[in-house]
């Protein structure tokens, strides 16, 4: 039986009226009335056109700007719980102290992360986002439901793709486990993942009796980086997303240390040793894609694969700056996303919008490469709608497209004076203009606060489960603190291979 859905249209037709309306990256902002019905738009149309149709509900816009609700690409929802945990280091760094950020979780833990994931994204304007969620040691369907009904609750849409892995990162990473102190060394090579029947099994059991409206909370598959995972394993998840149509979603070459071993392992990059495979396609999304070069992008796009850009995370872990512009050149769909709260400290897709736009202008001097506010938008919006897959239509306010829309306040200073709204929404709004958040025609957030969570329940929530965790997890925690130096060290000598691109400033 399906769960209740709060996303759901008030009986009969919703009016918003009075607002400055920019129905997309591509047009211009114009006062007009939206007509909703049925949780999607039915029309857009001149002030007061409407003023004669019966309706259930009258949303006054007057000093707003609505745009459409911001879709974000890629997070993770066990981030939230992981806030504040993560210490300056690289992405492997990070991937080592992994289990001590995110283990001895509980089923209730991961709903309760995904909740704080939520709200912050409702109250920064995001109205879907896709979730690669993790469950250590084994996803299981209970963990799944969990996630996907924290989402439902909150009055979010959410792809929720389990991370999957078959080999630990020692493994992944040929000689990584050889440079690491003698007293380390057996308990790390004792470590072991699920094998891939087992991961597969349970997304398909999943699969076959999804309790969710898939519009509105779906099942995704996320082979969370290709060489944590065998190829029969690649394989296995390319085959369940094209049985079950699910949206698929992978990491892709984000550090230089992955582009590095990519190529000592297969001879050749990790996007052709991918399309040999049989891995790329129209389901697929990649999240990062950094260390690729111009044929891995024309491979990417003649599949039809999303690509995901992270520059909060991106920078955060000091990953490199991803080649965007020739994405968008190349014809490569291009989406934007926050990354887990636990890398990039924030939900918050205005600043990720922001420093899109700003990171490419450190390039090269030639403005006209330069990624404008349009293009961040068009990102945050329809790019990285692409990656929940094929269904209901987002990302633009047009008619037959979902309701899903934000209302910021123009009395705010980022918008006086008034003079381009767009370019003053990309490159000054941090999320505090959003006043209502409103999906499938239902408010989620109104006056800037989410109406469907209890926000001093869950701060209070989230503080026990802190403590309880750190406590569980304090010796993890200190094993991977005394691991740092020598992980660094290993990824950097292995970093220092060429790979005849450069995403990073020289010097």
């Amino acid at each position: 039986m399906a769960h209740p859905s709060p996303i759901s249209s008030p009986q009969g037709p919703l009016l918003i009226i009075g607002g400055l309306v920019l129905p997309g990256a591509d047009q211009a902002a114009r006062p007009a009335d939206i007509w909703i019905e049925d949780g999607r738009v039915r029309e857009v149309g001149q002030p007061g056109q409407f003023a004669s149709l019966p309706v259930a509900q009258v949303i006054d816009a007057t000093d707003r700007l609505v745009i459409p609700g911001l879709v974000n690409g890629h997070t993770h929802a066990h981030g939230a719980l992981g806030r504040g945990a993560v210490p300056d280091v690289g992405l492997e760094g990070f991937l080592a102290a992994s289990p001590a950020i995110h283990g001895q979780r509980t089923v209730a833990d991961m709903a309760l992360s995904a909740t704080l994931s939520a709200v912050e994204l409702l109250e920064h304007g995001c109205t879907a986002t896709f979730d690669m969620t993790a469950q250590f040691p084994q996803t299981t369907v209970e963990g799944l439901h969990a996630v996907a009904g924290a989402y439902q609750q909150a009055g979010l849409r959410a792809v929720v793709a389990p991370m999957l892995a078959d080999r630990t990162l020692y493994q992944a990473y040929p000689g990584l486990l050889a440079s690491l102190p003698d007293a380390q060394r057996p308990a790390l090579a004792a470590q072991r993942t699920p094998d891939a029947a087992t991961h597969l099994a349970a997304v398909r059991q999943a699969a076959r009796d999804w309790p969710f409206d898939p519009t509105q909370v779906r099942l995704g598959v996320g082979p969370t980086i290709p060489l944590h995972t065998s190829d029969a394993f690649l394989q296995g998840c390319a085959a369940l997303s094209q049985e079950f149509g699910l949206p698929m979603q992978t990491h892709l070459a984000e550090s230089r240390t992955q582009a590095s071993f990519g190529l000592e392992r297969y001879g050749r990059s990790l996007v052709a040793h991918l399309a040999g495979l049989g891995f790329l396609s129209g389901l697929l999304s990649v999240a990062h894609a950094i260390w690729i070069d111009d044929a891995d992008i024309a491979l990417l796009a003649r599949a039809g694969v999303t690509a995901i850009h992270n520059p909060l995370s991106n920078l955060r872990l000091g990953s490199g700056v991803a080649p965007v512009r020739r994405m968008l050149d190349a014809g490569l769909g291009v989406g934007l996303g926050t990354d887990g709260a636990n890398t990039s400290d924030t939900q918050n897709l205005f600043e990720a919008m922001r420093l899109a736009t700003g990171l490419s202008r450190i390039v090269g001097d030639d403005e006209s490469r330069w990624l404008l506010g349009a293009d961040a938008l068009r990102m945050a919006t329809v790019g990285s709608a692409r990656s929940l897959g094929p269904g209901l239509p987002m990302g633009l306010i047009a008619a037959g497209h979902a309701a899903d829309l934000v209302l910021l306040d123009l009395g705010r200073p980022t918008y006086v004076p008034l003079r381009d709204p767009l370019r003053q929404l990309v490159h000054g709004e941090g999320g505090s203009g959003v006043d209502r958040v409103i999906v499938g025609g239902r408010t989620v957030v109104e006056r800037g606060r989410v109406t469907t969570v209890d926000k001093a329940l869950l701060r209070e929530r989230a503080r026990q489960a802190a403590e309880r965790l750190d406590a569980a997890n304090a010796e993890g925690a200190h094993l991977a603190r005394a691991l740092r130096p020598w992980v660094g060290d290993f990824c950097c000598a292995a970093a220092s291979r060429p790979l005849g691109v450069s995403r990073r400033l020289p010097g």
